[in-house]
């Protein structure tokens, strides 16, 4: 029977999205007849890890849905006796990767990696805590039901699950990694009020994420795309395409991945970095592997804390250390292009080493670019003045850090890259839990 994990990484309390996924596992088992492994790797505290935990306490056992809720304190334990048995580097780097003292999103996705490694699973099927499902009909319109109709298969087979194919048929034997939709609601990082207050300081800020090599006309055209969804036109009936996908068309909040690709290549460990999930995303829309994009896409919303007076100027950072990052991101992706399908083995499945000699040599990138960057934000943000204004001293007083984090995060990841084989076979080899594996179901 095909295993798979349903995965929810979060930091709040969210027992309504636990309930909300509980009813996609059930669906998934009732419609497809696989295994659903419901892996909920919670670093909430104290009262928010409780209401969380008695979420999942009060959910009714369904037959081929196991539940897995691990507080941080279970998941060190596990992440520690990986990077012990995963040989290379040091261990305590390693731990330090995947569970940070800080918020990490790409270490939290990495965790549910390995977590779906070491439950046997074949997939991984990522959400958020900050997202709900469209409802047609009084149905909730699960992403699942898009993802198992296609992930894992030759693509010669997916197109029976398609409403449209345009799948190049030299490429049916290749498989299935990547599916996904996209996103309704608010902008997915929390800027539209800059875009309010000044259009044109919006368009500077944004346009720092753009490739700096690319023409200005086409860098304007990706600060039109950039941070949206798909409008707002709600579901009204299955539309899904298989073929090479458009990076602007994947989204890791309504992904899923196959095995095969999560196993080779880690995402980005930086801390209190906003949108450093993507990189797997990217090798494999390079690769030009067919996936199928479909239209069951969730809706974004914004939780409180990120626009309080204590929460704004730290979501906002993290927004800087996005732009930062793209010094060193920039010539992964631009290598990755260039080298397409000489991403992929003989068997169809990414390649670390072009990867990881892609991202050692961005490491010593020159810093001029990530100047200029901070310059710019300076204006930008001291022209939009009120809490702007603390927010442009909060990021001169920590300049020189902001730059050397930058750099460090890309010399971190490059470490990670060349340890990922040996962490998924430790995490194989010892399994979610020390004991005998156990879950609810």
């Amino acid at each position: 029977m095909q295993r798979v994990c349903l995965a929810l990484p979060t930091m709040r309390s969210c027992p309504d999205t636990i309930v909300d996924l509980a009813e996609e596992a059930a669906y998934a088992v009732e419609h497809f007849g696989v295994e659903v492994h419901l892996l909920i790797l919670d670093t909430t505290d104290g009262a928010g890890f409780a209401k969380n935990a008695d979420a999942v306490a009060s959910l009714a056992p369904t037959p081929g849905v196991f539940v897995h809720h691990l507080g941080e304190e279970r998941q060190r334990e596990f992440f520690r006796r990986v990077a012990r048995g995963a040989g290379g580097a040091d261990p305590e780097l390693l731990l330090d990767m995947m569970l940070p003292p800080a918020v990490a999103y790409g270490s939290c996705v990495n965790r549910i990696f390995l977590g779906a490694a070491a439950l046997g699973c074949t997939s991984a099927h990522l959400r958020n805590d900050d997202a709900d499902f469209q409802v047609l009909d009084g149905e909730k319109v699960f992403p699942i039901h898009h993802e198992l109709l296609s992930i894992g298969k030759p693509a010669g087979e997916a197109v029976a699950g398609v409403t449209r194919s345009e799948l190049d048929q030299t490429d049916a034997d290749m498989p299935v990694m990547l599916v996904s939709g996209s996103f309704m609601g608010e902008l997915n990082v929390d800027i539209g009020e800059i875009r309010e207050l000044d259009p044109d300081v919006y368009r500077d800020v944004v346009r720092l994420w753009t490739p700096p090599v690319w023409p200005d006309e086409d860098r304007d055209a990706m600060v039109d795309v950039s941070f949206r969804g798909t409008g707002t036109e709600p579901f009204s009936a299955d539309e899904s395409v298989l073929g090479p996908p458009d990076i602007w068309n994947v989204f890791m909040c309504n992904v899923a991945l196959d095995h095969r690709a999560y196993e080779v290549l880690p995402l980005l460990p930086s801390i209190k970095t906003l949108g450093c999930d993507y990189a797997l995303l990217h090798a494999l829309v390079h690769a030009r592997m067919p996936a199928v994009i479909h239209n069951r896409h969730i809706v974004n919303y914004y939780t409180p804390e990120r626009r309080t007076g204590a929460g704004f100027v730290p979501y906002q950072m993290g927004f800087v250390k996005l732009l930062l990052s793209m010094l060193y991101l920039y010539p992964v992706y631009g290598g990755m292009i260039d080298l397409g399908r000489d991403l992929l083995d003989e068997r169809h499945t990414l390649r670390v080493e072009p990867i990881l000699e892609l991202v050692r040599g961005s490491v010593d990138w020159d810093r001029a670019g990530n100047e200029h960057c901070l310059d710019v934000l300076d204006r930008s943000y001291r022209k939009l003045g009120g809490k702007y204004t603390e927010l442009a001293d909060v990021v001169a007083g920590q300049r020189r850090q902001l730059l050397d984090e930058a750099q460090e995060d890309a010399r971190r990841w490059a470490v990670l890259v060349e340890s990922w084989a040996g962490m998924v076979t430790a995490a194989r080899a010892e399994g979610l839990y020390p004991e005998a594996a156990g879950a609810n179901g």
